[in-house]
């Protein structure tokens, strides 16, 4: 009779936990505030590579002029990889810089990686994406060489920095991919093709 009500209720509450995915001894205030840090976890994430796409189609300013818009033309790489002057994959960045297949490729991702985590749906494939491009840009930025003057080359860690906390942030979504998908990753789930292939969830 419990694990009934248990369901139903679950039915009602969008940030119930099944009893299987609960950790021994938590509380179902600890639970209800555990899911709702992996949710605004996954919404931050989700919001950063959405906004990044959305800027670099329009050029709102924050970090893509106007004038350098995808929409007007402009490269959302050519700038940012051709300006890559240290790390091991320098090289090749200056070679496919502004590409456009490496343009579609990385606005496709940063779409794709943004709308499945907001949505709380494709998690799987979403993080795989997601950690690849962090780790890409990591690899442009490489904190473990200095610049002219010791300054670092873009962060203040000698090896840490923005993109490896978001890599680890989605690692930890993947790893707690019941409690972050909320309502929509439970139907997303449950669909049958979903089920079929469970690297989709």
């Amino acid at each position: 009779m419990s694990a009934e009500r248990t369901s139903n209720n679950n039915l009602h509450d969008p940030v119930a936990v099944d009893n299987d995915d609960l950790p021994p001894l938590a509380t179902r205030k600890d639970h209800r505030f555990q899911r709702i840090a992996f949710l605004l976890l996954r919404l931050d994430i989700g919001f950063y590579f959405f906004w990044a796409f959305i800027d670099k189609v329009f050029g709102f300013g924050y970090h893509t002029a106007p004038a350098k818009a995808w929409i007007r033309g402009g490269s959302p790489t050519k700038g940012y990889l051709s300006g890559i002057n240290v790390g091991p994959m320098q090289g090749i960045y200056h070679a496919i810089a502004g590409q456009t297949w490496v343009d579609w490729l990385f606005m496709l991702g940063l779409l794709g990686i943004g709308v499945a985590l907001i949505l709380g749906i494709a998690i799987r494939p979403a993080v795989v994406c997601g950690v690849a491009q962090y780790f890409l840009m990591w690899l442009a930025t490489w904190p473990l060489a200095t610049m002219g003057g010791g300054q670092p080359t873009g962060s203040t860690n000698p090896l840490l920095d923005d993109h490896t906390l978001g890599l680890f942030g989605l690692i930890v979504i993947m790893s707690c991919i019941s409690w972050a998908g909320g309502p929509l990753g439970r139907w997303w789930s449950n669909l049958s093709f979903v089920k079929k292939h469970p690297w989709m969830r």
